[in-house]
């Protein structure tokens, strides 16, 4: 252990979402001397939410699921009270309503997934379709979220997975392939399957309550990144704002000693990259020492889905049975959700009349449309599922377009993510598209991410105390069975028969 009289450690962080905010906090309650640079004019990036014209916006609403162990612990420890109860959601189709989702903790818990099937209200999807997938449950258990398994499954199409094991037609047009529009962003033909088993593991098949969610009572960067960067200033990091970063600067070792935003320079002892996959591209694009390493190179390979977030403020109260609610059907690549923002935003629970957000995933053929096009069809789609959206009259809107935003996890792309330690020993990544195995999924796993790339940082500089990240909740008995069984049987094959399959 290094004695804490040397001077702390400079650490840069690149990005300030949920991954380079959790590490920049960490590693100031540890006494680094850390910096956190950030692209954009304020924290948070794409989660934070800002105002426009005095009234919160934001671009998309985001869930936090009950698996979200590490989120939740963060909250409590920052002491603050940003989520709204658990809360039912819908699906709809242009026929009207699909699927009524419970809060899945408040029923008698089942062995995993008899809960998922038997308590999810399906309106018009026949028994027999849902039965289909029960074959499906062989590739659940055999995705273990391993190398192996991510190396067997990835090359593969979501849609050829629910061919392969029987999925009938309906049930992958009804069930899954929404799933899929808002759980990966991308229709089942652009998914891999590998990222598909592990989105549907953690957030609905692994245990029962897996699926309930909690909402933000506001913007994220209100509620929640605004008070956590006050901490971390009190901590002793520091936190500045329209940084973009260009290059790194390699010392003749190749460890990087310093990170350069245009005509400024960050001295660093050490570097942890916790941007999204475009932001990490334009960045590779325009740097010359990252260019000259083949795994940052093969970053350019990889992709990200285009988002369009509109609110829209209606004259009239209209009465909507459940404030989230997915939507399937109305166009064959894009999947949306509504939102009712009245009842899970603070701000707007007294206003007279009703407000709506409406995201949209791979919506690149609605970015080219004007704002008033844009507005028609989204009150015409919410007309679809509620009739009384028909007849409101639209009193503001705002309309936020965002070109490759989210993480495309497309077949094949799992041999271009980076792992959280890269050939220059003292960078380090962290986010949502980076190679670990922790297990979770979108803004837990960003989080999760950042501190682990903390600890790496820690036991690099062998001072503090590493983060404590909780793991995602173990199998159910029966599923660690399974598994177990089914590692037998791979090891058997393996060794006993001939390599001539496709993995």
């Amino acid at each position: 252990m290094q004695s804490t009289s040397q001077p702390s450690p400079k650490i840069i962080v690149v990005g300030a979402g949920w991954a380079g905010l959790g590490a920049t906090y960490h590693l100031a309650k540890q006494g680094y001397d850390v910096t956190l640079l950030e692209a954009s004019p304020y924290p948070g990036g794409l989660v934070a939410g800002w105002q426009a014209a005095g009234r919160s916006v934001e671009a998309g609403i985001h869930g936090f699921w009950y698996p979200y162990c590490n989120t939740f612990s963060l909250v409590r420890e920052l002491g603050i009270t940003p989520f709204t109860p658990f809360t039912r959601s819908s699906q709809y189709s242009p026929a009207g309503l699909e699927v009524v989702s419970p809060i899945f903790q408040d029923l008698p818990r089942l062995p995993a997934p008899l809960g998922t099937f038997l308590y999810t209200q399906f309106q018009r999807l026949p028994l027999i379709d849902r039965l289909s997938a029960l074959p499906l449950l062989y590739a659940v258990i055999d995705f273990d979220n391993s190398d192996a398994a991510w190396r067997r499954y990835d090359s593969v199409t979501a849609r050829e997975l629910f061919k392969d094991f029987g999925v009938s037609a309906r049930l992958y047009r009804d069930s899954f392939e929404p799933m899929l529009l808002v759980g990966l962003f991308a229709p089942g033909e652009q998914c891999s399957a590998a990222a598909t088993l592990g989105m549907l593991y953690y957030f609905i098949l692994a245990h029962q309550p897996n699926f309930d969610v909690v909402w933000c009572r506001g913007t994220v960067g209100e509620m929640i990144f605004q008070p956590w960067v006050k901490r971390i200033e009190q901590a002793g990091g520091k936190l500045l704002a329209n940084q973009r970063v260009s290059d790194l600067i390699l010392d003749d070792n190749g460890q990087a000693t310093g990170v350069v935003c245009g005509e400024r320079v960050f001295t660093a002892d050490a570097v942890i990259f916790a941007v999204g996959i475009s932001g990490m591209q334009k960045i590779i694009s325009s740097s010359l020492s990252l260019q000259s390493y083949q795994e940052f190179r093969d970053v350019m390979n990889l992709g990200a889905i285009d988002v369009l977030a509109t609110r829209l403020w209606f004259d009239r109260k209209i009465e909507i049975p459940r404030p989230s609610n997915a939507c399937f059907g109305f166009n064959a690549t894009t999947g949306w959700t509504f939102f009712d923002l009245n009842a899970l935003h603070d701000e707007y629970r007294n206003t007279p009349g009703t407000v709506i957000e409406a995201d949209f995933y791979h919506a690149n053929q609605f970015l080219p449309l004007s704002d008033a096009e844009i507005m028609s069809l989204v009150q015409r789609d919410l007309a679809k599922c509620i009739p009384a959206f028909r007849t409101a009259k639209v009193i503001d809107s705002n309309v936020i377009r965002l070109p490759r935003a989210v993480t495309h996890f497309a077949p094949g792309s799992y041999q271009y993510m980076l792992p959280a330690t890269t050939s220059i020993k003292n960078v380090f990544m962290s986010g949502d598209w980076i190679v670990n195995r922790h297990g979770s999924w979108s803004q837990e796993k960003a989080y999760v991410t950042g501190l682990e790339a903390a600890n790496l940082v820690i036991s690099r500089f062998g001072r503090g105390t590493p983060a404590a990240i909780i793991p995602v909740e173990s199998d159910e008995p029966h599923i660690q069975l399974g598994r177990s069984l089914n590692n037998t049987l791979h090891y058997l094959t393996q060794n006993l028969l001939p390599d001539f399959w496709l993995p």
